[in-house]
């Protein structure tokens, strides 16, 4: 596993074993809870040592009964003869053990050496003696000794909590603390893998043991590694600890050291060998596992009766006094585990609504779900609301075929109780989440007939929520803007009579959306509208409309707003719990990345779309999109499947609106040399616009018709696009420049002159865009333009290391500490080329490692 976040840690040791090499010597203790990465940090620094010094590694081991001198044993082979004849005669009690220390440090002293002595935590009392003989006398040695253990199963009374008060006046003692993976080092672990980087990093609490083993079992909800060294741990416990650590398992994560202390009346003792044996820690008021996964292991081992014992017991004790809001959850969870349904559908629901008041969508579609569970006994109304309820939590949280599958239930009880106003309701929200679901034509079909059954109830908040959602699917289909208008206008006036805030401001956003994808203006309206909803903290329609800036800057081509935007609708999304909207936003972002000619960034994004467990169909398809341009623009294999399993994810209404995916089909054939094919794929799409109003689709399939040799008919075209069509490639490659595009500057400088098709040359291979390259080239030799032979280019002159763009990049994946195996996936190029770029950048900068080369990154001086 890659050593994520290490890499502090890592410079100050190495800094330290140069130092100490050279004297006077120095201890680190490098601490952290188990599975954490000791090992692989000391072996880590043990691979960066200079080859001049020599590497000693030993280790402690869990024993019943510890081996005296056992670390000293395992590495008395590399020990000088001296060393291992007293250590021979200390273990069969013809030695002191001061003779040993005295033979150890004189060896150390005659050589520069690395001593690493792990897990102290389970040393014997010679071993301990021998850090503390050793501690004392480092000054006078040519040696970097490294000491790890776990912080988490020392106590008060534990050797190592001696130790460790012996060392403390030492100034040439240093503290390395190893800290958990952060949530960006988790998801980065997670790329290639479908699962969900969120609760990786929830239940795992940043583990990398824990990360690694459920990445590498994602079929099993609890990996048996994990499961094993869990056991492991139980077995080492009290039998009193180990009923406390039961307890505390089925409790669930955060409990108080009250209710702990009322179902185990004079528990302390044993919760501090439980706190001792590394399973559970405490803050002074509660107790918790330290990762999630832990306590799900220890509960899968709890027997039955004990389960439900404690459930009931938990449950009691709550409901006999006043519940608060934040409990609610817990109840619920209790009222489950107790077996009383009739519970569970008193505190579920409301522990579902007050999750999604908090925005916690992800528990309150569990909640409902769980209040699903034993709804059959209800009245048809209220199996109905909790439908609805999990449907809409479901659509926020990234479950939308669950969520469509429980609005369409609830549409039908809404139907046989007769409730024209509910049905109506769950018509306008089906149809709001059948659009993401890469179903277009039944959205629009839904959307009128939630209007239609409305406005035969007369005026209300739902009629104008369901004008709304004609409003956006009109802006969507990008229809013409009078009637985006006109649907605004009616859910504005309905929005302020009945004081819906968030109807007014979405329904103008879309009116402004529409006139800016259509005629160029009303982004700045756009923007208003947006804040808007933010300021008066509307989180659902802010995220929809943060969301939908994303798509349409992209639809404008304009990288240096989609970018800003993706920036700023992740954050939102994330702080508000809205995955589908999230998982959306970055589908765009890998656009945005494509855009501005980061290919590798952009495939990068767009695999992390795809590899989480449910992306809505939408981002699913732009996904795959993004992916197989990138792979035909580098003239790699399998480009066109890609786009076929986008197409075949969304229906094509999806596709078109989306823009994007069509024209990429587009651009895919032209890169293949099938004109005929680019002139029937533009075609088509340009005859599926006819009724459409959108010069940001109908412009670029347009001029694909024109680079293919024919002509295209009159057609709406936007910026650069219009300026292309009409001959003026000068002014059109300006525009591209302008917004940040590259790639489309340089393929509309293939119908200028010299000057710009050397230029075009250029960029396309500095993209590594291999098949314009070649077509950039035929081009030059039809029309008799000579490629200039170049020196280094201006980047490469510019760079103090003489590093070309491409050795650039390396050097920054260094610095993420990547192989070179990921450098060649990130970089799209083979292992080894991406070997021979890492050899030419270390030549370059002077350095013998690739640590020294990532320190070189932001520290040239070094």
């Amino acid at each position: 596993m890659d050593l994520l976040e290490r890499e502090a840690v890592l410079q100050d040791l190495t800094g330290h074993l140069r130092a100490a090499a050279v004297g006077p010597g120095r201890l680190a203790l490098v601490r952290g809870e188990a599975g954490i990465g000791k090992t692989s940090v000391v072996n880590r620094l043990a691979q960066l040592a200079d080859p001049r010094i020599r590497i000693l590694v030993g280790a402690c081991d869990p024993l019943s009964a510890p081996r005296p001198f056992g670390p000293l044993t395992d590495l008395a082979p590399r020990l000088g003869r001296p060393v291992r004849t007293a250590l021979s005669g200390a273990l069969v009690g013809t030695c002191r053990p001061d003779e040993v220390f005295d033979a150890l440090l004189a060896d150390l002293t005659s050589y520069p050496s690395l001593l690493v002595v792990e897990d102290v935590h389970w040393a014997d009392e010679t071993t301990m003696d021998l850090l503390r003989y050793l501690a004392r006398r480092l000054p006078g040695v040519p040696a970097l000794v490294v000491a790890t253990y776990r912080d988490d199963e020392i106590g008060r009374t534990h050797t190592v909590t001696a130790l460790l008060g012996t060392l403390a006046g030492y100034p040439w003692v240093y503290r390395h603390d190893l800290a958990p993976l952060s949530r960006r080092a988790v998801a980065r672990l997670a790329r290639g893998h479908t699962v969900d980087a969120e609760r990786l990093h929830q239940d795992s609490a940043g583990n990398p043991f824990i990360v690694t083993a459920m990445l590498n079992s994602p079929e099993e909800p609890i990996p048996a590694t994990v499961r094993e060294a869990v056991a492991g741990r139980l077995a080492g416990l009290s039998a009193a600890a180990r009923g406390v650590v039961d307890v505390l398992a089925v409790l669930g994560r955060r409990v108080p050291l009250a209710l702990l202390a009322d179902l185990l009346p004079a528990s302390e003792a044993a919760l501090d060998d439980a706190v001792a044996g590394g399973i559970v820690r405490t803050d002074g008021q509660v107790a918790e596992f330290r990762h999630e996964l832990t306590r799900q292991a220890v509960l899968e081992s709890v027997p039955a009766a004990c389960r439900l014992r404690v459930h009931r017991q938990v449950l009691a004790a709550m409901r006999s006094g006043p519940v608060a809001a934040d409990d609610l959850a817990l109840l619920a969870d209790h009222a489950e585990g107790a077996g009383d349904p009739a519970a569970v559908l008193e505190y579920a629901p409301d522990a579902a609504a007050h999750a999604a008041a908090s925005g916690a969508h992800r528990e309150a579609a569990a909640q409902y779900a769980r209040a699903l569970r034993y709804a059959d006994p209800l009245p048809l109304d209220r199996r109905a609301s909790l439908l609805e309820g999990h449907s809409h939590a479901c659509g926020l949280s990234g479950r939308l075929d669950e969520g469509i599958a429980s609005r369409r239930t609830a549409l039908e009880l809404r139907r046989a109780l007769g409730d024209r106003l509910r049905e109506g309701e769950d018509l306008r929200r089906l149809s709001c989440w059948l659009w993401p679901l890469g179903l277009t034509a039944e959205a629009g079909r839904t959307g009128l007939e939630a209007v239609r059954v409305l406005e035969g109830l007369g005026p209300g908040r739902e009629l104008a929520r369901a004008y709304l959602n004609l409003c956006q699917l009109a802006c969507y289909r990008h229809e013409e803007t009078r009637v985006t208008t006109a649907y605004a206008e009616k859910a504005i006036a309905l929005g302020e009579r009945f004081g819906d805030a968030g109807v007014v401001v979405q329904a103008r956003f879309h009116a402004a959306a529409a006139d800016m994808l259509s005629n160029g203006s009303g982004w700045e309206e756009c923007e208003l509208a947006m804040s808007s909803a933010m300021a008066q903290d509307l989180p659902e329609d802010a995220g929809f409309l943060a969301l939908a800036m994303c798509w349409f800057a992209a639809l404008r081509r304009d990288a240096a707003r989609t970018t800003a935007a993706v920036n700023r609708a992740e954050a939102y999304c994330l702080d508000h719990d809205l995955l589908s909207y999230l998982l959306c936003t970055r589908a765009w972002g890998s656009w945005g990345l494509l855009a501005r000619g980061l290919w590798a960034q952009a495939a990068d994004t767009a695999q992390g779309v795809l590899c989480h467990p449910g992306p809505p169909p939408v981002a699913r398809a732009l996904a795959l999109t993004v992916l197989g341009l990138v792979r035909a623009r580098q003239g790699k294999a399998r480009a066109w499947p890609l786009l076929e399993q986008a197409a075949g994810s969304v229906d094509p209404g999806c596709l078109l609106d989306t823009g994007l995916g069509w024209e990429a089909r587009v651009e895919a054939a032209w890169l293949g040399g099938d004109l005929d094919r680019v002139r029937t794929e533009a075609q088509r799409g340009l005859d599926a616009l006819a009724e459409r109003d959108h010069p940001w689709l109908s412009g670029p399939l347009a001029c694909w018709v024109r680079r293919a040799g024919g002509t295209p008919r009159p057609v709406p075209a936007a910026g650069p696009y219009a300026l292309e069509l009409a001959g003026d490639w000068a002014g059109a490659a300006e525009q591209w420049d302008g917004l940040g595009c590259a790639y489309q500057a340089a393929l509309v400088r293939l119908s200028g002159d010299a000057p710009a098709l050397h230029q075009a040359l250029a960029a396309f291979e500095a993209l590594g865009a291999r098949p314009v390259v070649a077509r950039t080239r035929a081009v030059m030799r039809a029309r008799g333009v000579r490629p200039i032979r170049r020196g280094p280019r201006a980047a490469t002159l510019a760079n103090p290391y003489g590093l070309t763009v491409r050795e650039m990049d390396v050097l920054k994946l260094l610095h993420e500490g990547m192989s070179d195996a990921e450098i060649a996936a990130r970089l799209y190029i083979t292992r080894k080329t991406a070997g021979h770029h890492v050899g030419a950048v270390l030549a370059k900068l002077g350095v013998h490692s690739r640590q020294e080369a990532a320190r070189k990154l932001h520290d040239p001086k070094r």
